[in-house]
């Protein structure tokens, strides 16, 4: 199996450096823009099924991505993004900071000392409902041949990563997040994973 991981293109609350989580939050013009180049530079990737999170900007990507091929498109909750509770739609931005939380950034410097907002998840739980999907996906003996595409978050994607490096939480963001519409490709031969491009953007940067 190939698989295909992307995160969907940019949001204006991406642009705004607000939290999403599972607010159901549309593209803006410029993340469809990045869609459809992503999707010109795939077009001739043979995708044979897309499971995409139930929220609106990983819907409309993985539309785009589909283009014309025939093939199903899944709704899949495991891969949505990373709830951020009561702290959904706040800014992280640092001049407009308003995060009720001072320690927040611990979010994104040192996982490991994150601890969520009421009623939001942990690390710990979205590493486990996106591995929990992975392992089906992988055991899944009518995918074994097939190329398949995954259109979720950028929190979300991290998770799937991280059930592939098996890596500590500390290094959970490695590199950082993905930019919208990065790109992870990975090979599943025999249950045996290998992350082939990692980050791999399609378009160039402003």
């Amino acid at each position: 199996m190939l698989l295909y991981m992307i995160r969907h293109g940019e949001t204006d609350q991406n642009k705004e450096k607000r939290l999403q989580g599972r607010s159901d939050i549309e593209l803006n013009a410029y993340g469809r823009e990045l869609a459809q180049i992503t999707a010109g530079a795939l077009q001739k990737v043979a995708f044979d099924r897309i499971y995409t999170s139930p929220l609106k900007r990983a819907k409309e990507t993985a539309y785009i991505l589909k283009g014309d091929r025939q093939i199903p498109i899944i709704i899949e909750k495991r891969i949505q993004e990373i709830s951020f509770g009561e702290y959904e739609g706040h800014c992280y931005k640092k001049e407009n900071y308003d995060i009720p939380d001072p320690d927040f950034n611990f979010f994104f410097t040192a996982p490991e000392k994150y601890r969520p907002a009421p009623s939001g998840e942990s690390f710990e739980a979205i590493i486990a409902r996106t591995g929990a999907f992975l392992k089906e996906l992988v055991s899944n003996p009518d995918l074994q041949d097939q190329t398949v595409l995954l259109s979720t978050h950028g929190c979300a994607l991290k998770a799937l990563l991280a059930n592939i490096t098996h890596c500590p939480l500390s290094d959970f963001w490695g590199t950082g997040v993905y930019k919208n519409c990065g790109v992870a490709i990975v090979e599943i031969q025999n249950g045996k994973m290998r992350l082939l491009e990692d980050g791999k953007l399609y378009y160039p940067l402003p």
